[in-house]
């Protein structure tokens, strides 16, 4: 049985973008913090942190739409996805496998531009340009370097199956 889940909150991190031959994955980290009443003042509560991970066409999406610290909403399967570390220990992460996503819309505006097909051997779809001109370049691989590590595997593994 799956387990559908629907969340708000913030991106935390920029987007991870990675491409192959006929295949690409996008994956951000998302943060979720309750505003909660306490003695008459509202204060942040405890963040909590997932991992949304999204593929092929959506994932150019993605990396074209979202940056770090905008408002989202999601909707998607939760997967626990489990490694273990060089020491042995195993590691289990919660991971929203999105199969929608968006700006969220009470708390700003934003707006829609229809995409054009892709073509999986091509270098990157066309990007967005908003209504005010502006543009921003957007890494295709992430800021930091990426370790060739047990969660890569996992992820190059999950997309064989889809």
């Amino acid at each position: 049985m799956d387990a559908f889940v629907n969340l708000s909150g913030n991106v935390g991190t920029d987007v991870e973008y990675h491409q192959g031959d006929g295949w690409a994955v996008a994956r951000f980290r998302l943060a979720c913090t309750p505003r909660i009443l306490r003695n008459g003042e509202w204060t942040d509560g405890e963040t909590t942190w997932m991992t949304v991970r999204t593929t092929n066409r959506t994932a150019g999406h993605v990396r074209d739409s979202l940056r770090k610290g905008d408002p989202v909403v999601v909707t998607g399967r939760l997967r626990t996805q489990t490694w273990h570390t060089p020491d042995g220990d195993r590691v289990d992460r919660l991971v929203v496998e999105a199969s929608a996503l968006g700006h969220d819309l009470t708390r700003g505006t934003t707006a829609f531009m229809k995409a054009e097909p892709v073509e999986w051997g091509a270098e990157k779809a066309s990007t967005p340009v908003p209504p005010n001109g502006s543009t921003t370049t957007v890494p295709t691989s992430p800021t930091s370097p990426m370790e060739e590590d047990e969660e890569t595997e996992a992820v190059e593994e999950d997309l064989a199956t889809v």
